[in-house]
């Protein structure tokens, strides 16, 4: 739980809570995130569910490991703690398995790469991202077993509450899927659940996107990630935004709008990504020519010009002192 201490803090100097304040709170050293792609693929790609993903999804373009050939998770791991200690000083880690969907498998397959990922003593963390058609009560079981010596995270990809949005981009799970998985793995205890959300996706007005926020901190979730609906290549969405049926946000349309966002979410939701991104080649529109931080800070600059901040208009915010 965030103590009033701390949202003075970050509320003086960000205006919502990032992941590296919970982080700072949580752990006596620095603590970094290590990209996993364990070699999984997703039921909406292999038949299971559906074919040809989700209209917007190109993996390859916001998870690098995909594009490489896949090591062994050991080596994935050694490769990142390498890479994190010289550019960030990092000194313990949180294995995040990233790519596509992660607790697609049987237990014995899941327990066997989860495990490999934590064999260095450095890795302290566990974070699974996953779909919530995809979750199990054995896999919850499995997942529930590392928190007693692990801090342990399970991401849901939803995208939007509204199942017309969801049926629209083909993610092949409604809105009471999320929902489902949310309140089973809230059952479990010990493991924290983050939600993925996208802003801007095709359909949706301002409406739409605040009933989303509203709904989606009434569950007590305790992470998300905001992404802004961007085009890549390689992807269904990329030939219907050719054809003039979808448009991008500017940045600071964007800005605007995670802004109104957070206003609704609790302030104890951790803000763990506040926008999209893409690596390489990848990416057709929008193009900002702007770096993460530049967006990070015009949000920031403008909760401060709203002399406004995360759960500011929240119904179940406590109150917060001004910024």
């Amino acid at each position: 739980m965030t103590t009033i201490v701390t949202q003075k803090t970050w509320l003086k100097t960000h205006g919502y809570y990032p992941f590296s304040y919970f982080l700072r709170e949580n752990f006596p050293v620095k603590v970094h995130k290590i990209s996993i792609h364990a070699g999984f693929t997703c039921p909406n790609r292999d038949g299971f569910v559906g074919v040809g993903g989700c209209t917007y999804c190109a993996n390859e373009s916001f998870s690098p490991n995909v594009r490489e050939t896949i090591v062994p998770i050991k080596e994935q791991v050694e490769k990142g703690m390498k890479f994190l200690k010289k550019r960030y000083g990092a000194e313990k880690f949180i294995a995040y398995f990233q790519a596509f969907t992660n607790t697609y498998a049987d237990v014995d397959t899941l327990k066997a790469r989860y495990d490999e990922a934590l064999l260095n003593e450095d890795v302290i963390g566990l974070s699974i991202g996953t779909r919530p058609d995809c979750i199990t009560d054995e896999i919850l079981d499995l997942i529930h077993s590392y928190t007693k010596k692990y801090h342990v995270w399970v991401e849901y990809g939803l995208q939007s509450i509204h199942d017309r949005t969801l049926q629209l981009v083909n993610r092949g799970h409604d809105y009471k899927s999320f929902e489902d998985a949310v309140l089973r793995t809230k059952n479990k205890g010990g493991i924290k659940i983050c939600a993925h959300v996208i802003l801007g996706l095709p359909g949706e007005d301002w409406n739409d996107i605040m009933e989303t926020a509203r709904t989606v901190s009434s569950l007590g979730i305790d992470g998300i990630k905001l992404h802004h609906l961007y085009i890549a290549k390689n992807t269904a969405m990329a030939g219907d935004y050719f054809k003039g049926k979808i448009k991008t946000m500017k940045m600071e349309e964007y800005v605007s709008l995670a802004c109104d966002f957070l206003e609704r979410i609790s302030p104890d939701i951790v803000i763990q990504r506040l926008v999209g991104d893409t690596h390489g080649d990848f990416l057709i529109s929008p193009i900002w020519n702007a770096t993460k931080g530049e967006v990070f800070a015009a949000i920031t600059n403008e909760l401060k010009h709203r002399n406004s901040y995360q759960g500011a208009k929240c119904a179940l915010s406590p109150d917060l002192p001004q910024p």
